[in-house]
């Protein structure tokens, strides 16, 4: 008796499902991503082997150029604004409430007080070339703005640290200048931002053992 063929059926994998995951997924790191804010200048930072990271918020951070020039930022929005908001006080400066806005998104403080209203009124597109012919903010000793920013934040905010972040050229007379500042408003613990390189140390002990 002849033996009954069972017929073959093709399997097939229903895509559907994946596919509408993988758009989940995409739509869900869209609206949950934060773009890193553009820094008033970029800076090339020096190496060395620390490994403390600089926390993201609760922070001011004290950017240095490589032409020397020194600008100031925190990372919170409502500190920025209250930052401002005693500043202006402090000068006897208005500024609208839409300038308040666009000043808190603002990563750093890129132009001396007297320029301020004037820099928020550019579109975004012309800040940058604005920004290179300012003088950042100013640290000199007949105005000294940025210890004026310094204490309006740290006022703002007393659990601020403090990063100052330089340029691997940067002159070491406008770092000391901000070093000065600093213990001027008694801040005498803050952080230098750099890039981690490897350990010679550690370097010359795995190649021992090694050996």
């Amino acid at each position: 008796m002849p033996k009954a063929k069972v017929a073959r059926k093709s399997t097939a994998i229903d895509m559907t499902p994946m596919v509408d995951l993988a758009f989940l997924l995409i739509t869900f790191f869209m609206l949950t991503v934060k773009f890193r804010p553009q820094e008033a200048v970029t800076v090339i930072l020096p190496p060395s082997i620390a490994t403390t990271p600089v926390p993201n918020v609760d922070l001011l951070t004290i950017l240095i150029g490589e032409d020397g020039k020194v600008y100031m930022g925190v990372s919170d929005q409502n500190t920025r604004r209250a930052m401002l908001e005693a500043v202006a006080q402090e000068r006897n400066i208005t500024f609208t409430e839409e300038e308040k806005k666009k000043f808190a998104v603002l990563e750093q403080v890129p132009v001396p007080i007297e320029e301020l209203k004037r820099f928020l009124a550019l579109r975004p597109s012309d800040r940058e070339a604005y920004i290179k012919k300012s003088k950042g903010v100013p640290v000199d000793s007949a105005d000294n703005q940025l210890q004026m920013w310094m204490l309006r934040a740290r006022l703002s905010n007393p659990n601020l640290r403090i990063a100052i972040k330089a340029d691997e050229k940067t002159p070491y007379p406008a770092i000391r200048q901000v070093i000065k500042t600093l213990k001027k408003q008694k801040a005498n613990r803050f952080n230098l931002v750099t890039i981690q390189e490897a350990d010679p140390r550690k370097q010359k002990a795995t190649s021992s053992s090694q050996s």
